[in-house]
């Protein structure tokens, strides 16, 4: 094929990532392919350092089907060989392709995200194995996280915020973790927005080792860049455990409502933990310890 391809990825950064192994099949199928993407302006980050993406049209997720029109203006001013809907039914049907992929007639691998998202371009991708998630921090993001902490030692990534408090381990909790990890780690770097700050600063504030408090003060490539310098990553059910994966990172998610075997990270490195009666209050802090020391050692080569 050496037409352009065009996909339709998702909005929120987690989401984004586990889309990536559909950039890489279509990367790999189509190696000579220019890719356009349409992504919306928050998880546009992670899209935009792809080496094998062209250009990315913003489908502004506020305005709703107010801005559809200008969004399909815009993507009409292109012909596509290849159209692939990851997030509608409908878009593909609106830009000018020689062939259309829309969600409605994917044929999933399996009940994980990825599985799912793959199962859009199965007809092309076959039986061939499931493809990486991928980030692709940029030099400037490297030298940011190069940084932000110490290299001496093992270091242990912590993400203590998720956008709905169900979610979110407590506080004293990731405490008491690092009280259990003490002699395991040298210290810990605390990922998130400027809503994690506070937790953060009460983890740190209990917390045994040095700890390196990085919320709010990263954009979503430098985090994804200083995940990839820990030697492990715990976190909520957020999109920093997808970034975390990504980046070859050995994680565990801890998990209250939400449904593992769809959201969980994607990679052989990644596990999960699941709180009893999907109560995040009632998860322990030595069953976490004992499921982080079970993680595998940092990633070789990606897949399932």
């Amino acid at each position: 094929m050496s037409g352009a391809i065009l996909l339709v990825g998702l909005s929120n950064v987690g989401d984004a990532v586990l889309t990536t192994p559909v950039m890489n099949a279509l990367h790999e199928l189509f190696p000579g392919a220019p890719l356009d993407i349409v992504a919306d302006r928050r998880s546009a980050a992670v899209y935009e350092p792809c080496p094998f993406r062209r250009q990315i049209f913003y489908k502004e997720k506020r305005a709703a089907f107010r801005g559809l029109p200008a969004l399909v203006r815009d993507l009409r001013r292109e012909r596509y060989e290849l159209a692939v809907d990851l997030r509608t039914d409908f878009l593909v049907y609106l830009v000018r392709a020689a062939r259309r992929l829309p969600k409605w007639r994917a044929r999933p691998y399996g009940p994980h995200a990825v599985e799912r998202h793959m199962g859009v371009i199965a007809a092309l991708h076959g039986a061939r194995p499931m493809p990486r998630a991928s980030v692709w921090p940029r030099p400037a993001d490297e030298a940011f996280a190069a940084g932000a902490f110490p290299r001496d030692g093992r270091w242990l990534g912590l993400g203590p915020g998720a956008h709905w408090p169900p979610k979110i381990w407590p506080a004293r909790r990731f405490a008491e973790l690092l009280s259990e990890m003490q002699t395991e780690f040298a210290g810990a770097v605390l990922f998130g927005d400027e809503t994690d700050a506070a937790a953060a600063r009460q983890i740190a504030a209990s917390a045994p080792l040095p700890c390196v408090n990085l919320c709010g003060r990263t954009s979503i490539l430098e985090a994804a860049a200083a995940l990839a310098r820990c030697d492990a990553f715990v976190g909520n059910d957020s999109g920093l455990g997808h970034l975390a994966a990504a980046a070859g990172t050995p994680t565990l998610t801890l998990f209250g409502p939400g449904d593992p075997a769809r959201y969980r990270p994607w990679g052989s490195g990644s596990a999960w933990i699941e709180a009893p009666g999907r109560e995040l209050e009632r998860l322990r802090a030595d069953a976490v310890a004992a499921s982080l020391r079970a993680l595998p050692s940092r990633r070789g080569s990606a897949d399932t």
